[in-house]
């Protein structure tokens, strides 16, 4: 991976060289943000910007990351998933903000994006800049929305404490383009089985990585802090304490590499002390959290889309099969010890490997028993519907598209079904048929998502596609151009906005009666491509104000 403006290096050693920060990510959200001080609100020690990073250039940072973030083979957006977690994280960021934790300008300045990644490993970590990232093997072992919850609002509440100022203020001689090939060294580390050998390619980055480690203190405020959010935020306190539990038990039996969270976030009996005397009653009385249907589907979903591998999609159809035996002979009670809701998540889980096996007539079979499963779950029964619709534009079977289209509340402005219609029109169009529901009223609620979120590239991109089957080519090729901005690659960016003005010129010359191109969409991308240059010129200019810095 090429880090700011070091050499491209294969894909073996770019995971190697991402092995010099493991630690300063997920050990802590906790390195990434330096909010002015009036604007928090709160009555942390006065960090000035001159103390450290400033919020500007933490974003910066932040961006010249993820730009890479976004290439890797694991990152994944799936608007389900992403969906279930950020909807968690919209509750405590506004609980955040109305504990005072959490400024108005911090707020605004920062991206606050989670990202997800297939990686199968229990992590989370954060970066400079309000970036967030999440392993699906997070969401594959926690037992409720709560569990999730205690994690995110701890990696919240480093950022919120502002303890990369702290630590940008304790490491002076650290400057913005070692932290960002370190951040980046460590994200490799947690996933390449040859980290050891990594921490001879990280050079000074590793050199300085212990020192910018958080410190115990800063863990345990991070966890006083985030617990604080919990109750505010809509979610049950016992969470924490369940993921503590968990954490606890995979630190007793040594971590074997299946949780980085520990080593970067070490469990320490000062802080389980500390959380037990900030909540003895919760700990006394904290058993499990029912799993709720919602969940069960949730965590059924990640799991496939994290191993998705034969052998596994094979292993979730057989359980689907031996359950599909026992409702043939009405034995639908769970006395395999199994509860209604794991059963449905059991169900989720065949159909969805089905589906990736190519065996759509098998999902179909199994379709009306999730749906009666979740029956009485209003949440759990419209990701049932997603799925199904899933299936349906998987099969490129317009009949089905059809009548899955018609399950989906039509109403419905949320980023999974405007996607999920917008692939079932494009399909269908393919298919020389035409869905249920009328094309604008696919392609306005999609119009009017991308313009609140503007950084939605997947809504961009499929904006780009309807756009050229409806014959509009000017507002296509824009609309791919905004795609690769969101992604931060504004090279790219350029290059199509370039490309559709020069289809603009000919469409021009080649005009008859007067009627050329859209002007308005052609004023749209002349003022885009100058904004988008500016954006790239003022990259270069930091690029090579950080060469001259690095080592």
């Amino acid at each position: 991976m090429r880090i700011v403006k070091l050499p491209f290096i294969p894909s073996r050693l770019r995971a190697l060289r991402m092995a010099a920060l493991a630690a300063l990510l997920v050990s802590g959200s906790a390195l990434l943000w330096q909010p002015p001080v009036q604007a928090q609100g709160q009555s942390l020690p006065s960090l000035g910007e001159s103390d450290g990073l400033g919020v500007g250039q933490e974003r910066r940072i932040g961006d010249q990351i993820i730009q890479h973030l976004y290439r890797d083979p694991d990152y994944l957006d799936d608007p389900i998933l992403q969906e279930y977690v950020d909807n968690i994280w919209a509750a405590l960021m506004a609980a955040a903000q109305q504990k005072g934790a959490l400024g108005d300008s911090l707020r605004e300045q920062f991206a606050w994006k989670v990202l997800l990644s297939k990686d199968r490993s229990v992590n989370a970590f954060a970066l400079p800049g309000g970036y967030f990232g999440l392993h699906l093997g997070l969401i594959n072992v926690v037992g409720s929305r709560d569990e999730l919850a205690s994690v995110m609002a701890h990696e919240l509440s480093h950022v919120s404490q502002r303890h990369i100022s702290r630590m940008v203020l304790q490491n002076t001689r650290q400057t913005p383009i070692l932290i960002a090939s370190m951040i980046l060294g460590a994200l490799a580390a947690s996933k390449s089985p040859e980290a050891a050998q990594a921490l001879m390619v990280g050079g000074h980055a590793l050199a300085a990585q212990n020192s910018l480690n958080f410190s115990r203190s800063m863990e345990q405020e991070a966890d006083r802090v985030g617990l604080g959010l919990m109750e505010p935020a809509g979610f049950e306190q016992r969470g924490f304490v369940l993921m503590f539990d968990k954490l606890y038990q995979a630190n007793r039996i040594n971590d074997t590499g299946a949780y980085p969270y520990l080593r970067t976030h070490p469990l320490t009996a000062q802080r389980i002390s500390d959380m037990q005397a900030r909540m003895p009653d919760v700990r006394e009385h904290a058993q499990a959290l029912p799993l709720t249907l919602e969940h069960a589907l949730i965590v059924a979903r990640s799991r496939i889309l994290s191993r998705s591998e034969v052998d596994v999609l094979r292993q979730a159809m057989q359980v689907a099969s031996q359950r599909a035996a026992l409702v043939q002979s009405s034995d639908t009670s769970p006395v395999d010890g199994n509860t209604l809701a794991e059963q449905a998540g059991q169900w989720y889980a065949g159909i969805l490997s089905a589906v990736h096996s190519r065996d759509y007539a098998q999902a179909r079979q199994w379709l009306p028993s999730l749906r009666v499963s979740v029956a009485h779950d209003a949440r759990a029964s419209r990701l049932a519907d997603l799925l199904e619709l899933e299936a349906a534009i998987a099969a490129a079977d317009p009949a089905w598209i059809a009548t899955a289209l018609a399950a989906v509340d039509a109403q419905a402005r949320k980023r999974p079904e405007l996607l999920l219609r917008a692939q079932a029109l494009a399909t269908a169009t393919h298919q020389n048929a035409e869905p249920v529901l009328a094309r604008s009223h696919i392609i306005e609620p999609l119009q009017t998502w991308v313009l609140d979120h503007p950084q939605d590239a997947a809504a961009w991109q499929a904006l780009a596609q309807l756009w050229a089957a409806s014959g509009h080519a000017l507002r296509a090729v824009r609309a791919e151009a905004e795609a690769h901005v969101a992604r931060l690659d504004y090279s790219a960016a350029i290059d199509r906005f370039k490309a559709g003005l020069a289809l603009a010129r000919q469409q021009d010359a080649q005009a008859s009666q007067g009627q050329g191109a859209d002007a308005v969409e052609t004023a749209i991308l002349t003022s885009r491509l100058q904004a988008v240059q500016g954006l790239q010129r003022e990259r270069e200019k930091t690029d090579k104000e950080r060469g001259r810095e690095s080592p």
